[in-house]
């Protein structure tokens, strides 16, 4: 029975040494010297503060792009032992002792240099030699550019190693296809590429668009199995939802949990979390939920209650009124009906109060048993101070004479009656008898008399070129009219319940009182995880900071021929610097090479029309698959910066680059193949491929002390590296 344990058990294992030799590699170009310099460098001044955040466990939003990227530099800080504190207001400021720099840049620089063993593999599952293979992992590995970026605390290399990553997983899916479908390896690569699909989005939007390029992929070879008549019916349906399966529906759960494990870890309030909604900073520890907790759900006739415009930008602000009045005459000569001001108030203030009335009732407190207010209801608001009504009539508004002004009422003994009644309608309502509740919904005020929809301008195109605060006699606050020709629910119009309390003071003095104290009744005001995802969502995605031109910026096509740099980092007393700038002859043979491509393809498909073959169908399936991943790659990743409005910089082309270094060896492989035909020829192609890589590597060495920021170079040395005229080498003053 136990006869097996008389032979030894052996275990046998394939080394691609290859492989394991580009890993070490790569490995050591990105790694040595990881912790210099010990300084803020770039961009790590913009990411670090996220990754303070998370060691706070502060809510955070940022419009760049979902959270998964963030996640993975802040891990690298917990496993350094960051605790969060250092200000990140400077680029070249020292770090402090207790920030672990090492650790904050090894995850990108792990990526990076993954990246190298990556592109070995890639060009083997696309059936070229281990030659064109070795030279597209070499390129990777000198090209100083991705060495620059995954050297420090930024997400381009993560971005990049997830994106080869995802190529990768396909190749060697596709590759299995035929032989050995549904596979235990054949599920694993298939679903690995979802996955990193799903981390590549997840880390920056720009992974959507190598995303895309597989699905269209994916989309195509599908679309040949259907034609490829060995496949049942049945077979075809089981590879459809296989694919459906790892290609989209795991890639949107992922997505779904990088924001679950991004808002359970972010739950304490913090400066970020104003341009939410008040119903998700209620859901935050500290901050509004400190000041909301316990209050009433259900609003009431007779409840005191704080409006917050829902919109929320550019700022937040509550419905307020005081008691100055509009003036008799605007500058511009129009009149206006000299009632007391209404406004939207960027800040917290008593005079924020308004009371909800029963038009029918006069007593100002809520009656027992409460009466809620539902949609569809006509009330009152009383402003708490002065206790006048809010009230709107035909007279224009000040800044936007289209509309109406919003007033609270005074009695001028005049034909001007007040016109106070509003009708609450709620947008977000299950059904028509919804209750009017505190935080979750969001109400429009219809005027009863003029059908006018009570707004907050400050979203006003009209407003954003003029500016939507008001003159110095409404103190610069913001806006509030009447909008007659309202289209819709725009969320300048939505306003919700943020602070509450049930009225039980009908003496104006003690009514003062009450509503300077703070609310202190029990209701919980979860949001469910989706109500949250969604919100978050939509604020990066509509969420726009002010782009401002930048030193650095630059348009995509200076990227090309790479007629620009940035400076990463400069030392305080040394010439010693830190800039991004690409490999000349790897940035320049891709170019070559990608045009290169282009014309054969097209000479070839002419010639393939006029039915003459110059190569065999297996080199042409390879040559047009190389050309779909990389040459496709390129494009969906570079393209499409032409179309954007937002500042550039140069390393928002290396993912694009990437893939174009990759079409280097697949040219050079063919033309060695196809047109190389002699000895002779192949001779001296030997010897310019030889002479072109050593220029290569001769770059990568000239440029290493501005690609590591050591050794430092003297005045007259960083001038000979002044190569184009558009570089920023930054030479000090003797």
């Amino acid at each position: 029975m136990l006869g097996f344990l008389r032979k030894p058990v052996v275990v046998t294992a394939e080394i691609n040494v290859n492989l394991v030799a580009l890993t070490v590699l790569g490995l050591t170009s990105r790694l040595w010297g990881l912790s210099y310099p010990r300084a803020v460098v770039f961009d790590e001044v913009y990411y670090g503060q996220f990754v303070s955040l998370y060691m706070k466990r502060i809510f955070f939003v940022d419009d760049s792009g979902p959270p998964f990227g963030h996640m993975l530099l802040a891990l690298g800080g917990y496993l350094g032992g960051f605790d969060g504190n250092f200000l990140w207001n400077r680029i070249g400021a020292e770090y402090s002792m207790n920030v672990p720099v090492w650790s904050l840049r090894l995850l990108p620089a792990v990526a990076g240099a993954l990246c190298v063993p990556l592109a070995y593999q890639i060009l083997v599952e696309l059936h070229f030699s281990h030659c064109a293979a070795l030279g597209a992992a070499l390129l990777i590995l000198l090209e100083n550019s991705l060495i620059t970026q995954s050297r420090f605390m930024l997400l381009e290399s993560i971005l990049i190693f997830f994106i080869l990553l995802a190529v990768l997983s396909y190749l060697r899916f596709y590759n299995l296809q035929r032989h050995r479908s549904f596979s235990c390896s054949w599920w694993f690569w298939l679903l690995l590429t979802g996955v990193a699909c799903s981390c590549a989005v997840g880390v920056k939007y720009m992974g959507l668009f190598t995303y895309m390029l597989l699905l269209a992929t994916a989309g195509l070879h599908f679309w040949h199995m259907i034609g490829d008549q060995s496949f049942s019916n049945v077979s075809l349906m089981c590879h459809f939802l296989a694919r459906a399966l790892a290609l989209i529906i795991l890639p949107l759960a992922l997505y779904l949990s990088f924001f679950y494990l991004h808002l359970t870890l972010l739950y304490r309030s913090g400066p970020h979390d104003q341009i939410m909604t008040s119903a998700f900073q209620a859901s935050l520890e500290g901050g509004l939920a400190r000041i909301t907790q316990g209050q009433p759900l259900e609003v009431a006739y007779g409840s005191q209650i704080t409006l917050r415009n829902v919109l929320g930008k550019p700022v937040q602000c509550w419905l307020h009124s005081h008691t100055n009045t509009y003036p008799i005459r605007y500058e511009n000569g129009r009149g206006s009906s000299h009632q007391q001001q209404v406004t939207c108030y960027p800040f917290k203030d008593v005079n924020n109060w308004w009371i909800v009335k029963d038009p029918g009732m006069q007593q100002l407190v809520v009656s027992n048993p409460p009466r809620p207010v539902r949609h569809g209801h006509i009330v009152q608001l009383v402003h708490g101070i002065t206790t006048r009504y809010l009230n709107t009539h035909d007279v224009a508004a000040p800044l936007s004479p289209h509309a109406q002004e919003v007033s609270c009422y005074i009695d001028y003994n005049i034909s001007m009656p007040a016109q106070n009644l509003w009708r609450v309608e709620i947008v977000n309502r299950e059904s028509d008898t919804d209750v009017w509740k505190t935080i979750l919904s969001e109400v429009r005020f219809v005027h009863l008399n003029t059908s006018a929809v009570l707004k907050a301008t400050h979203s006003c195109l009209s407003l954003q070129l003029s500016g939507a605060s008001l003159p110095e006699w409404g103190y610069r606050q913001l806006e509030v009219v009447g909008e007659k020709l309202s289209k819709g629910h725009h969320q300048s119009m939505l306003w919700n319940v943020e602070e509450h309390r049930y009225g039980r003071s009908q003496e104006q003095k003690e009514r003062e009182v009450e509503l300077h104290s703070p609310t202190q009744m029990d209701i919980s005001k979860n949001l469910s995880f989706m109500a949250k995802f969604t919100e978050l969502q939509w604020k990066i995605l509509t969420l726009k900071t002010e782009d401002t031109e930048h030193k650095y910026s630059s348009s995509a096509l200076d990227w090309i021929t790479m007629d620009t740099n940035i400076a990463y980092w400069l030392h305080p007393t040394s010439g010693a610097q830190i800039h991004l700038l690409g490999n000349v002859v790897t940035w320049a043979s891709a170019n070559a090479a990608a045009l290169a491509y282009v014309c054969l393809s097209l000479w070839y498909l002419v010639r393939r029309r006029r039915r003459i073959w110059d190569t065999a169908e297996d080199a042409w399936q390879r040559w047009v698959s190389a050309g779909g991943i990389a040459l496709g790659g390129w494009a969906v990743n570079y393209l499409p910066f032409f179309l954007m409005e937002k500042t550039l910089f140069l390393y928002h082309y290396l993912p694009a680059l990437t893939f174009q270094i990759l079409l280097i060896p697949v040219v050079l492989q063919h033309l060695s193949d196809h047109l190389c035909r002699s000895l002779l020829l192949q001779s001296m192609f030997s010897a310019l491929l030889v002479a072109w890589f050593s220029s290569v590597y001769f770059v990568y060495c000239t440029f290493s002390p501005v690609t590591y920021g050591q050794p430092s170079l003297s005045g007259a040395e960083l001038k000979d590296l002044r190569w184009k005229e558009n570089w920023n080498i930054l030479i000090r003053r003797q």
